[in-house]
């Protein structure tokens, strides 16, 4: 049986801050993770939240995962930590003193005249372009990764005050998870990553959402973006994964066009069912417009609890009485 996640887990937290990412809904998406599997599959690797969690509970124990994303950007940075963390660390030391001076205008030098012209020059990462990206990451607009069409890197300057950007401690122990036997990180479109996943897999699929309005896409993280096709496409790949008897979990942007995706009869036919759980998004520009909204799960209908009844961490009430281990151990049971 694989250990289960609990909402107590002290684990690796995610290497990146990521538009989308998981960690608020980690108190949901654990609801769902199966009683046991033999491999991990995640074909959008964003921030790693789910793999992180899996790996601080212990569940990925003696057993495969597949980490990949079509962001080339975000794989080299992955496999520089993973390889070699100490010259990242000392790349990354240098652009934590270079931010303390000259903070804005520092950041810009660093976008424009080192990180976009190097990824253009030399397009294998090396541990300079991995400590730039994570420099730009955890002082950049929200953590944003987006291209303009000329595929250069051009997210804004954050407003932070004192920014994380060199943790010595929390970049180890990431590296040491991203090295433990059986993880492999590779480069490669989702529709591959997918087309493999068969009986004995885990598969957590976390892709760039759908934008909630016309002018909110942050789906620019690749040259070629992420359109509705591509979403077309990827649910195509989520009923064949369900089909060959993967478990399979989604989860998505809560718009008419994704909700009518995944609520068809088709999807039920493979097995999974849609939800809607709260959360809150905090990327758009304007603040007014941030806030508490809702995501859609897709899971598979093997449970017998309402997602409405189960409240992301950050929307908690605090006096709410933490779930107890029986409680986790009764709903594994019923899901074995």
């Amino acid at each position: 049986m694989v250990p289960a996640p609990s909402a107590d887990n002290h684990g690796v937290r995610p290497l990146l801050k990521w538009a989308g990412g998981k960690r608020q809904l980690l108190p949901v998406l654990r609801q769902h993770y199966p009683s046991s599997f033999e491999r991990y599959v995640e074909p959008f690797l964003g921030s790693g939240a789910v793999f992180f969690d899996l790996h601080g509970s212990g569940a990925l124990e003696g057993r495969a995962a597949l980490l990949a994303d079509a962001n080339p950007d975000l794989i080299g940075c992955y496999l520089m930590v993973r390889d070699r963390v100490e010259a990242v660390l000392a790349e990354l030391a240098e652009l934590d003193e270079g931010h303390a001076r000259g903070r804005e205008a520092f950041y810009y030098e660093v976008r424009n005249e080192r990180f976009n012209a190097q990824r253009r020059d030399h397009p294998d990462y090396t541990p300079e372009l991995a400590a730039m990206f994570l420099y730009l990451n955890r002082t950049g607009f929200n953590g944003l990764f987006r291209l303009n069409r000329r595929g250069e890197f051009n997210v804004p300057v954050g407003r932070y005050v004192n920014p994380r950007i060199c943790d010595p401690v929390h970049l180890r122990a990431a590296s040491a998870a991203l090295r433990t036997a059986g993880v492999t990180i590779e480069l490669r479109p989702f529709a591959e990553s997918l087309a493999g996943a068969t009986v004995g897999d885990f598969v957590y699929c976390d892709p760039p959402y759908a934008p909630l309005t016309k002018t909110a896409c942050f789906a620019s993280y690749t040259a070629g973006g992420f359109n509705w096709f591509d979403q077309r496409a990827l649910q195509q790949s989520v009923l064949g994964a369900m089909r060959r008897g993967a478990w399979v979990v989604l989860s998505n942007s809560c718009t008419p066009e994704i909700e009518a995706l995944y609520g068809s009869s088709e999807v039920r036919a493979a097995g999974l069912e849609v939800q809607r759980v709260p959360a809150r998004r905090s990327i758009n520009s304007r603040a007014h417009l941030r806030g508490a909204v809702h995501e859609i799960i897709v899971t598979p209908l093997l449970h017998d609890r309402r997602l409405a009844d189960i409240v992301p961490r950050m929307l908690r009430a605090r006096s709410a009485p933490p779930v107890s281990g029986s409680a986790r151990a009764a709903t594994a049971r019923r899901r074995a």
